[in-house]
């Protein structure tokens, strides 16, 4: 608890002491690659190393993650291993389809998210959250214990369900963060052949079961487009406008075809709701070790709350809420890592006049990880200090210093969708409950597919006294 004036720092592995073996950096990739780095990824603008012929360039600079990502992003291609661990799960949809497939892909999907379109599910995300927190009511009688990152999973499901689905998926609300968590323990983790870059052919002993939770969910995918195109045909009038509808009607020959369909729409129901689960259980357990920020939050949630104010403002008028979430986004950046190969030989050179070279076909790895606990851009980067993020210091963040949605042609899509939902939901959670540690809560970041707390994340919840 923040009971000391130092603020207080949430777990993460210590900067790694030493020059790993291949077989070292095998095993803790496997096991936790957010335990890899060493002192240097976290002081050091670029770092160039080698790994089994595999060359990389680890790159913290905000103005060189401009160049890459930005400035010059035709030339950087999705890097290997980051393709083979996702494109089995994924194939072609939004995340991991590149060239013309990804052209008509961020076509078909970017009027849905829009910002203004975005604004639209205000009122469902509220009406959702609202229904959720009644599971919470028996808090009343006395405090319940609860894993928050179970619970923030389903949440952010039935949201998405809502708001993207018109609750039209093809799957029970019950168990599906069971399904999701054992979607990315079985498929989301680097398995060795990952790191030898080993074709797709070559079995990954590490997935062996995956395929069945795999299928499974496209099956869900295929009953929901099935029972969407039939009320398509049936009752054309009353079809929701919705994420599913709108990519049913690009089905064809010159827009998408039913296979990208079904990859984008596994995309969104198997991790497009993930990675706003996982920053909302942190900003809970963070703000759970930071009681004074917490009554801050809590007075601002009910001022705004206690008025009326649509659901559709609350973005705005929660600037402590927003702030602390967005650090909890900072230190446990859902997709901790960017990976890119170089498709050309490239140069950069800093203001500084510091020159980078930058070899055909090396990976570059961007990682919010160690770039969001860099000592060259933040202070006390170890430390959750949602202040940093409140509208008066934001300006002093340089874009490319944080990246919890990327940036450049492929930035998020779904940030501002993202971050409007993670404030109504806390913003009703908080309003009614108050979440606090118990004995068991020590969680430990691990990276899968999104950065999890290892043994989930147990609080116990009780009804708030005003």
């Amino acid at each position: 608890m923040d009971t000391r004036p130092e603020p207080f720092e949430p777990p993460a592995p210590e900067p790694r002491v030493g020059i790993p073996s291949r077989l070292q950096i095998i095993r803790t990739v496997f096991r936790n690659p957010l335990e890899l780095w060493g002192e240097p990824s976290y002081t050091l603008p670029w770092i160039e190393t080698k790994f089994i012929n595999q060359r990389t360039l680890i790159v913290n600079d905000p103005g060189l993650i401009r160049h890459v990502l930005v400035e010059n992003a035709s030339n950087y291609e999705m890097a290997s291993v980051r393709q083979l661990i996702l494109r089995p799960i994924l194939r072609d949809g939004l995340l991991t389809a590149e060239g013309d497939v990804w052209k008509r892909c961020r076509k078909a999907i970017a009027p849905v998210f829009t910002p203004r379109h975005a604004k639209g599910f205000a009122g469902q995300m509220h009406r959702v959250a609202e229904e959720f927190v009644q599971r919470y009511e028996r808090a009343r009688a006395e405090p319940l214990v609860t894993n928050v990152a179970v619970d923030m999973t389903e949440l952010t499901f039935e949201i998405l369900a809502e708001t993207l689905f018109s609750g039209e998926i093809a799957i029970e609300k019950q168990g599906f963060a069971g399904n999701v968590e054992e979607l990315l323990h079985r498929m989301g983790r680097v398995d060795p052949m990952d790191l030898l870059v080993a074709p797709p052919w070559v079995p990954r002993l590490t997935r062996i079961g995956g395929k069945k939770v795999l299928d499974r969910f496209r099956s869900i995918v295929s009953e929901t487009m099935a029972q969407r195109r039939r009320r398509m045909a049936e009752e054309p009038d009353r079809v929701p406008n919705d994420f599913l509808t709108l990519l049913l009607q690009r089905e064809g020959p010159d827009c998408l075809s039913t296979s990208e369909i079904e990859d984008n729409i596994l995309t969104f129901i198997g991790a497009g709701h993930e990675t706003t689960a996982r920053a909302l259980a942190w900003t809970l357990y963070c703000i759970a070790n930071t009681p004074a920020y917490r009554e801050v939050m809590e007075r601002e949630v009910d001022e705004v709350v206690i008025s009326g104010a649509d659901p559709v403002e609350w973005l705005d008028r929660m600037p402590h809420v927003l702030a602390a979430f967005e650090e909890a986004l900072r230190l446990y950046p859902p997709a901790p890592s960017i990976n890119r190969a170089a498709i050309e030989e490239d140069e950069w050179t800093s203001p500084a006049g510091e020159y980078v070279r930058i070899e055909k076909g090396i990976t570059v790895l961007i990682m919010p990880w160690t770039l969001h606990r860099h000592e060259l851009h933040w202070q006390k980067p170890r430390a959750f200090m949602p202040e940093r993020f409140l509208p008066e210091n934001r300006e002093k963040i340089n874009r490319f210093q944080y990246l919890p949605f990327g940036a450049g042609p492929r930035v998020c899509i779904g940030a501002t969708f993202a971050l409007q939902e993670a404030v109504i939901a806390i913003g009703v959670l908080m309003h009614r409950f108050r979440f606090d540690l118990t004995e068991a809560t020590h969680p430990w970041p691990v990276q899968r597919l999104t950065t999890q707390p290892r043994g989930g994340l147990p609080m116990r919840v009780s009804v708030r006294v005003r």
